[in-house]
């Protein structure tokens, strides 16, 4: 056996490392994903960033995968590679699934539900506290975090995608999106109250006035073919062009100097509806006007525009009708006033410097009239004592958020895990001399189909530590195992019983799969099936068999792993326990092939083919223990421990061989039981006769 482990412990680690990545998209495939009337611009980045073309060809988003700038290896140990599409909003246009090699969709579940999982981005902003899973307990941020739909029996892979679509995301928010809000916006504080005057909100900024002459407009037309198209702007240069007032009319104490109580209430309703929108007031006294003869209410004003930090604010015109307060100057009334709104969650931040910029438009020619524009720009900002920042929802780490989802089951695995162990470590030999042993043993198995199996989806697979190799050669991070903290524990515990049992532990007694082939063996015997066992030879010889598959594995992980996920199917367990039998029948016939294999031999693929059983053989070197007591008469003259191990685990010898005993207890039933062990009834026959002969010591007959 130890050759055995040598030889794959050696594959394993002195073959050259290969990165495991997934398949980056090129450019004209890129562009393939992009529907119209959206189209792929121009690369900008060094990690793959593409900007987002509109019909128009200007500049509106950004298009990148999650591979370049995100890989976090996945259960294969290759990253989950997806197409993200983000307006200048910081919203999700589109997400697509590119590639992956997750085993439990790639032959399990099928394609579907992880391609569905990734729709749910669509509409959502990167600024959203997005988790996977439902919400738990009461700390859910109070409605604030947004729940994304995970995929039963593979949340941890989905969380595994969720996190790396996240990080690129951000990434390219803070490279190329600055305004975006990183968090919950700023909105009026309706608790604050201050008593202002007009005086007040002067000097203090809250209203700001950008005045633009003539002059100054007919400087910036200078040299261009409207130069001449002003008559009055060259009649009257020292005259106001534009005359512009803004102020943030959503705090309530800066409303009520600037409007009467009828626009108020109206107010105080839209704010009651549209609750992201920001109201901004806008006065305009020059003859410049606030938009064209064009403009319908409720769109976009066709002359003014906002950008904050150099990305645009989407303003909009809130379609109410505006009547200034007696406080408000007489020349104000006498100009034209509308509130626009634009929506805080896009990233629109009022307690920083925004810009409105309004365009000076003229016409040259009669017929065909060439439109030329320029823009006039004032900046503003609202004190940030008028508004509140909600209390920023702080995301648990991914692995926390995983234990909180499954704590119910998790508490419930640790009760079980805690009283196994201690049963087997404290009280082995009371277990194992129990009259109801078999019941109670077959019980136990039953929890560990039904509720680790079934239930909990903790059945341990190759897949895993091989997911690990390839992280190791990729110099990756082993973050993906947290996304699965019940089979995580279960590895635990696996880990600390090599050091006290071997693999018997696992193998055993907290083997799925291998509970399965044990009530198949128990069917078999029912039904007076014959048994079938190969010779002790043919044993031996297929018992190594299970090393061949494991430097199989390994080979293939290090040389070919796209197909790490196919080879694994020598598990039948993703069939039998992940999917329960739901695949395709090619599948179901092989795990089904085992069962019924089965109930003529024991447990055959445990004992001959199961790669991870390899494994835990080679992990169970570290045993420290003997824990199997032996007397000097096992193996020479008394064998029937060896007869009845249904492992082939006993030597002719007596001597235990660790690496292929699944702990199933039957020789310690054995050698403590006085009715079985033989030399404890040769030792009990012993003193029978010397207690007889005591009771009836020899007499020498009378002469």
């Amino acid at each position: 056996m130890r050759m055995y482990a040598f030889l794959v412990v050696a594959v394993m680690w002195c073959v050259s490392a290969l990165s495991a990545v997934a398949d980056v998209l090129d450019e004209d495939e890129i562009a393939a994903q992009i529907f119209a009337p959206m189209s792929l611009g121009a690369l900008i980045s060094d990690n793959g960033v593409y900007e987002l073309l509109n019909s128009g060809g200007a500049h509106a988003g950004y298009v990148f995968q999650t591979e370049p700038m995100a890989p976090l290896p996945g259960f294969s140990g290759a990253p989950v590679n997806v197409l993200v599409v983000l307006d200048l909003d910081g919203r999700f246009l589109d997400v697509q699934l590119l590639n992956h090699n997750e085993p439990i969709f790639v032959s399990g579940l099928g394609q579907a539900p992880f391609h569905a999982f990734f729709e749910q981005y669509r509409g959502h902003s990167i600024s959203d506290s997005l988790v996977v899973g439902s919400p738990y307990g009461a700390g859910d941020g109070g409605g604030q975090l947004i729940y994304l739909d995970g995929v039963t029996k593979a949340t941890a892979s989905v969380r595994i995608a969720h996190e790396s679509v996240l990080a690129a995301a951000l990434q390219v928010a803070r490279e190329k999106m600055q305004g975006i809000a990183s968090g919950p916006p700023a909105y009026p504080d309706p608790d604050y109250i201050e008593v202002l005057t007009w005086d007040d909100l002067v000097t203090q900024g809250l209203i700001t006035r950008r005045v633009a002459t003539n002059a100054e407009v007919q400087a910036l037309f200078e040299g261009t073919v409207w130069d001449d198209d002003d008559a009055e702007a060259l009649d009257d240069p020292d005259a106001p062009y534009l005359d512009l007032w803004i102020a943030d009319v959503g705090p309530a104490s800066i409303a009520r100097v600037l409007l009467d109580e009828d626009t108020i209430e109206e107010l105080d309703r839209f704010m009651a509806i549209s609750t992201f929108d920001e109201p901004i007031l806008v006065i305009e006294t020059g003859r410049h006007g606030l938009v064209s003869d064009d403009f319908v209410r409720n769109t976009a004003p066709d002359w003014i525009g906002a950008e904050q930090d150099g990305f645009p604010v989407a303003l909009r015109d809130a379609d109410l009708f505006v009547e200034l307060s007696d406080a408000v100057p007489d020349v104000l009334h006498d100009g034209v006033a509308m509130i626009l709104r634009t929506d805080r969650r896009l990233g629109f931040d009022p307690t920083r410097d925004w810009v409105m910029t309004v365009e000076a438009v003229r016409s040259h020619g009669m017929f065909q009239p060439e439109i030329g524009s320029v823009q006039l720009a004032v900046t503003h900002v609202t004190d940030e004592r008028f508004f509140a920042r909600p209390v920023v929802v702080e995301k648990l780490a991914p692995w926390k958020e995983a234990i909180l989802n499954r704590q119910s089951d998790l508490i419930l695995l640790a009760m079980f895990l805690s009283l196994l162990v201690a049963a087997l470590l404290g009280a082995q030999s009371w277990l194992a001399g129990l009259a109801a042993y078999t019941p109670v043993r077959l019980g136990i198995l039953a929890v560990v189909l039904g509720f680790v199996g079934w239930w909990g989806q903790g059945q341990l697979s190759i897949v895993t530590p091989l997911a690990g190799l390839q992280t190791t050669m990729a110099g990756g991070s082993f973050a993906f195992l947290l996304y699965d903290p019940f089979s995580l524990l279960i590895w635990a515990v696996v880990i600390v019983g090599f050091v006290l049992w071997g693999r018997g532990l696992f193998c055993g007694w907290l083997c799925p799969f291998g509970a399965m082939q044990e009530f198949a063996h128990h069917l078999g015997r029912m039904l007076r099936l014959p048994r079938i066992e190969p010779s002790a030879l043919w044993d031996a010889r297929l018992k190594s068999l299970k090393y061949v598959a494991l430097a199989g594995l390994v080979a293939v992980t290090v040389f070919a792993p796209s197909y790490m996920d196919k080879a694994a199917e020598i598990e039948p367990f993703k069939t039998a326990i992940t999917t329960v039998f739901m695949r395709e029948w090619y599948y179901v016939a092989y795990a089904a092939l085992w069962l019924v294999l089965g109930l003529f031999v024991f447990k055959g693929f445990c004992r001959y083919l199961c790669p991870l059983g390899a494994l835990m053989a080679i992990g169970g070197m570290l045993r420290l223990r003997r824990w199997i007591p032996r007397r000097a008469e096992c193996g020479s003259p008394c064998q029937l421990c060896r007869v009845k191990c249904s492992y082939g685990a006993i030597t002719p010898k007596g001597e235990i061989q660790y690496s292929e005993c699944f702990q199933c207890l039957d020789c310690v039933t054995i050698h403590d039981d006085t009715e079985q062990c033989v030399p404890l009834i040769l030792k009990d026959r012993a003193k029978t006769r010397a207690s007889r002969n005591l009771g009836h010591p020899n007499t020498v007959p009378a002469e």
